[in-house]
């Protein structure tokens, strides 16, 4: 994929951002996109990586699944991320932790915007997106002591086809019946979906075609 492909979607972010728009599509039942300081005293920070690189002709990105211990959300399918330390911006928070999570090396990553942030009534934390580009495929090395499994997702499948289904899942809250992507066996909901969903809405109103 050339430049001018990198450059393209670094524009469409800086644009108005679909945000609250997009990631309603995603939001399961009974979970509000904001809340009050009564309800959540102290927010918590993170960041995560939404990678682009090309791999025989498409584009891709990756997600894990945590790992089953993880304290939040353990199980669940995630972009490389996590928590901001004290002193670091969140950008480097998510090039450091997918370079611990993933084996991305931060060197040979462009970030290109962030998407809208996010905000978790579950865990409390609000969550900074930013989107990155590596021009090849990376090797990746897994740390099992955050993830079980690497997931790689086709962007352009996503974006010529809206996926959106139902599925049953255990939750805090008890069973709910939530919104997803489905991929190959995985089901993809919750904060990471409502932010890919971010992503490809905003790739279909720049009418791009990943071809």
């Amino acid at each position: 994929m050339d430049f001018d492909f990198v450059q393209y979607i670094q524009q469409l972010l800086e644009r108005d951002l679909p945000g609250e728009q997009a990631h309603r599509k995603l939001l399961p039942p009974g979970r509000k996109l904001r809340a009050g300081f009564r309800e959540v005293p102290e927010v918590k920070y993170s960041s995560v990586l939404l990678l682009l690189f090309p791999h025989e002709g498409r584009i891709y990105t990756c997600l894990t699944r945590r790992n089953p211990n993880m304290k939040d959300h353990p199980g669940q399918i995630s972009f490389p991320g996590g928590k901001i330390e004290e002193g670091e911006s969140p950008e480097l928070t998510a090039m450091r932790e997918a370079q611990e999570e993933v084996g991305i090396s931060p060197l040979d990553v462009r970030i290109l915007g962030r998407l809208s942030e996010l905000f978790v009534p579950v865990s409390g934390f609000t969550i900074f997106p930013y989107v990155g580009w590596l021009d090849y495929k990376p090797d990746f090395v897994l740390n099992h002591d955050e993830a079980e499994k690497l997931i790689l997702l086709p962007i352009q499948d996503f974006v010529q086809e809206e996926r959106i289904e139902h599925t049953e899942m255990d939750t805090l809250r008890g069973r709910l019946t939530v919104p997803c992507y489905p991929h190959e066996g995985e089901i993809i909901w919750g904060a990471t979906a409502m932010i890919l969903a971010e992503f490809l809405e905003l790739l279909r109103e720049g009418s791009l075609t990943l071809q």
